[in-house]
C-alpha cells in the first residue's frame, strides 16, 4: 500500500516542479518598453492622464451636482482617464504583440478619436456650465476645469492624429 502512495506524491512534486519552472519562466520573459514614454504618443499619454486628472478631481471636489452637465464632463472624464491608464499599461509591458489578433492599431484610432470628439463635447459643456456664484471656489475649480478639459481634448486630438498615421500606413502596406 505503501507504493502507490509513494508514486502519487512523486506526481504531485513532478507536476508542482514543473509549474514552478513554468511559472518562472513566463514571468523571466517580461518586456518592458522604456522607450515609449520618450516617443510624442507616450508624452501625449502622460499628458492626458495628468490633465485628465486634474479635470475630474477639480469637479469632483466640488458640489457639481447641483449643476446636471458636471455629471455628462465627470463621466467622460473618469471613463477615458481609466481607459488611458489601461492603454499606458498596454503599451509599456508590450502587451499588444502578445496578442497579434487584437487589431491595435485600428483599436488605437478609434480610441482616441472617442476620446478627442467625447472630451471636445465635455469641454464645451464644462466651459458654457461655469458660471459666477457667491462660492467662489466652485467657480475657479470648474473653470480651471474647463480650461485642462480643453487641453486634454488637444492631447487626444494629437494621438488621434498619430493613430491615423499609423493606421494608414498599416492599410498601405
Amino acid at each position: 500500500m505503501e507504493e502507490p502512495q509513494r508514486a502519487r506524491s512523486q506526481t504531485v512534486t513532478t507536476t508542482a516542479s514543473s509549474f514552478a519552472e513554468n511559472f518562472s519562466t513566463s514571468s523571466s520573459s517580461f518586456a518592458y518598453d522604456r522607450e515609449f514614454l520618450r516617443t510624442l504618443p507616450g508624452l501625449l499619454i502622460v499628458a492626458e492622464i495628468v490633465l485628465g486628472l486634474l479635470v475630474w478631481t477639480l469637479i469632483a471636489g466640488t458640489e457639481y451636482f447641483r449643476v446636471p452637465a458636471f455629471g455628462w464632463v465627470m463621466f467622460v472624464a473618469v471613463f477615458y482617464w481609466v481607459l488611458t491608464v489601461f492603454f499606458l499599461i498596454i503599451y509599456i509591458t508590450m502587451t499588444y504583440t502578445r496578442i497579434p489578433q487584437v487589431p491595435w492599431t485600428t483599436v488605437g484610432l478609434c480610441f482616441n478619436g472617442s476620446a478627442f470628439v467625447l472630451y471636445l463635447s465635455a469641454a464645451v459643456v464644462d466651459a458654457s456650465s461655469v458660471f459666477p456664484e457667491r462660492d467662489s471656489h466652485n467657480f475657479n475649480s470648474w473653470a480651471a476645469s474647463s480650461f485642462f478639459a480643453f487641453l486634454v481634448t488637444i492631447c487626444y486630438a494629437g494621438n488621434t492624429y498619430f493613430s491615423f498615421v499609423a493606421w494608414r500606413s498599416r492599410t498601405v502596406q
